[in-house]
């Protein structure tokens, strides 16, 4: 006999589960597959995305503030402070800022107080979540 083949009922039952089993391990396979391919170009969008993303100096909750040299918002009239940027940073600029280099169209001690003002960022205040998603490693 040719042990390769069903010889009754039970052995029908085990080819049936055999062929199931494998059907479902390849249908979670397309589905593994399916799940990359669409995960994939999400995680390249939203690194570029935060590298658009803008940051404005001040935010809404502090319009017309000027910039002190430790980040906080004070007064026009506060001796060495900043004025507002009068544009929003990208988050690429931010990031190089915050590695060394100096904010488009700022000197390098404007340039820092703009960069520790954006440090002191917290939820709810504008550029926050750009901010936050600059802290994340890629």
């Amino acid at each position: 006999m040719n042990e390769d083949l069903p010889s009754g009922p039970s052995d029908d039952k085990d080819l049936n589960n055999g062929i199931v089993t494998r059907r479902r391990a390849l249908m979670m396979g397309a589905v593994t597959a399916s799940a990359v391919i669409s995960i994939k170009p999400a995680l390249a969008q939203t690194a570029g995305s935060v590298l658009n993303c803008e940051i404005p100096v001040p935010g809404n909750h502090a319009a017309g503030g000027y910039i002190a040299a430790d980040g906080k918002v004070v007064t026009s009239d506060t001796p060495g402070a900043y004025p507002p940027a009068g544009r929003n940073f990208t988050g690429e600029e931010v990031r190089r800022a915050m590695n060394g280099r100096t904010l488009p169209g700022t000197s390098r001690d404007q340039s820092e107080a703009y960069v520790n003002y954006i440090r002191r960022l917290q939820s709810g205040q504008s550029g926050f979540t750009c901010y936050a998603s600059l802290q994340m490693p890629r």
